[in-house]
């Protein structure tokens, strides 16, 4: 069984600035974007929100099934962060700094570019799924969609997974951008995003990669945390 790089049972608030835990100081961002995203989303004051449409909206039905992919995208982030957090230290790290990166601009987007959609359908049934979707519809408003944080989080985790060595092999390349590109699709086919935040979403992702994925994807695993950048050495 592969033993986490770090003993984080060490861990005390005195030592957050040493080498061994100031990696820790990136999860700050959360809380961070939690706030601003709740007051753009509950408290701020009214605005007009520009609806984001196009044609090939109105070609795509909506399907019940991708709640499915959709809520699995908590999971599928929450996973790698915790994954890299103990098992691949520089991983996290650029992780971490691609998602701020991206998140932070999308927070500004919708600062300054309020937008929403209008494509929910009338949920009609009282199946599983439904009233799942239901209460996803009830939780999460229709406002600041674009670009979709839901994309940008499902690339995050697989450059995250380009990045690590474990998961070099096709297979798990291929699951992971899979899963990407599956919860990306649900977001259309349930509804909750425009054709147009998707692309918004992957334009982002985009511009933000060569920024912080500067070494070839798979060496993170190969250079220790503290040195991201400077000398490779092999895996421990």
């Amino acid at each position: 069984m592969k033993l986490p790089l770090i003993d984080y049972r060490q861990f005390r608030l005195s030592r957050l600035n040493t080498p061994q835990f100031r990696h820790l100081k990136l999860l700050l961002f959360w809380p961070i974007f939690s706030l601003v995203f709740c007051y753009l989303e509950n408290y701020r004051p009214t605005v007009y929100y520009a609806p984001m449409r196009c044609a090939l909206d109105h070609w795509i039905p909506f399907c019940k099934w991708f709640v499915i992919p959709y809520a699995f995208w908590f999971l599928f982030v929450g996973g790698m962060l915790l994954y890299t957090l103990f098992y691949n230290i520089p991983a996290f790290r650029r992780m971490m700094w691609f998602i701020i990166l991206t998140y932070s601009f999308a927070l500004v987007t919708y600062l300054l570019f309020p937008n929403c959609q209008h494509l929910r359908p009338t949920l009609l049934g009282g199946d599983l799924l439904t009233r799942f979707t239901a209460k996803l519809y009830a939780a999460d408003t229709n406002t600041n969609v674009c670009p979709s944080i839901h994309v940008i989080g499902s690339f995050a985790v697989y450059f995250a997974a380009r990045d690590i060595r474990r998961f070099r092999a096709k297979g798990w390349r291929l699951g992971f951008l899979t899963m990407a590109v599956l919860i990306s699709l649900s977001t259309v086919f349930l509804k909750q995003h425009s054709v147009l935040d998707v692309l918004a979403g992957l334009a982002v992702c985009a511009a933000a990669y060569p920024l912080i994925y500067r070494v070839p994807a798979g060496a993170a695993s190969l250079i220790p945390a503290g040195s991201l950048g400077r000398k490779r050495s092999p895996e421990l």
